[in-house]
């Protein structure tokens, strides 16, 4: 490493050289690394290359996922959301006991990880819910059944909330051809001043098409201004969890 001793002072990027300042000075290096030549054949670097291609799974699937989620966590205010799942989803891989370290994919881990899994970690489904929900699952549906409550009484309402809506939600995913699906059904825009009665909410799983698949259930609070509605706070306060998983291959 080189230490610049004239009085011309440089910083940032000359060919292979780059300037910079530290509390010794002005110093300059060579551009170094390992070359990508060496990292794809040399085989000292064959734990590099098996976590390249673990890695790249990892990320196409993460995308995937959260494409397919896109409606649902579009609402949600977290912004470490992305993070999160991705590290999920390594968990996911890392499950996987069919392949050979390198080979590892998510399509073939334990997608029951993912399960339990909250959306915005700012605000939990069940610090936003204070009433339980019956869940029922057939071959053709899977099904969420909301009590009667009064919201003002059994949700957490965040100041400035005029409205509320709950969600069930499903997803499938085909990792392999990288398609995706998405069904849901919503209560109406409800006023947090009105008792809201039993209902059910339904996911229809015939039109969902993949071999993973995800139920999720979310809330998401409202603020109507003159006929218009309003997120809250950048949805901060909105809650989505993953409640059921399925796997088909």
């Amino acid at each position: 490493m080189a230490k610049q001793t004239g009085v011309i002072t440089l910083e940032g990027r000359i060919g292979r050289l780059s300037f910079y300042k530290t509390k010794d000075g002005y110093l300059a290096r060579e551009k170094g690394g390992v070359s990508r030549n060496r990292i794809l054949n040399d085989p000292r670097f064959a734990r590099t290359r098996e976590n390249i291609r673990e890695f790249t799974d990892n990320a196409k699937s993460s995308k995937l996922f959260r494409d397919a989620l896109r409606p649902v966590i579009s609402q949600i205010g977290d912004r470490r959301l992305t993070q999160r799942i991705t590290q999920s989803m390594m968990q996911v891989l890392k499950s996987d006991e069919l392949n050979v370290r390198g080979d590892r994919t998510v399509k073939d881990g334990d997608w029951q990880l993912m399960k339990d899994m909250e959306l915005n970690s700012g605000s939990s489904l069940s610090s936003v819910l204070f009433f339980e929900l019956g869940l029922q699952d057939s071959a053709s549906a899977w099904e969420v059944q909301l009590p009667a409550f009064n919201p003002q009484d059994l949700l957490a309402l965040p100041a400035g909330a005029t409205h509320f809506k709950i969600s069930a939600s499903g997803v499938g995913i085909d990792f392999e051809s990288g398609s995706r699906s998405l069904q849901s059904q919503s209560t109406p825009v409800q006023a947090v001043t009105a008792p809201s009665l039993a209902q059910t909410l339904s996911v229809d799983k015939t039109q969902l098409s993949g071999t993973h698949y995800a139920f999720l259930v979310s809330v998401e609070f409202i603020q109507a201004v003159n006929g218009v509605d309003y997120a809250i706070n950048n949805g901060a306060h909105n809650a989505a969890k993953i409640i059921s998983l399925e796997k088909t291959s």
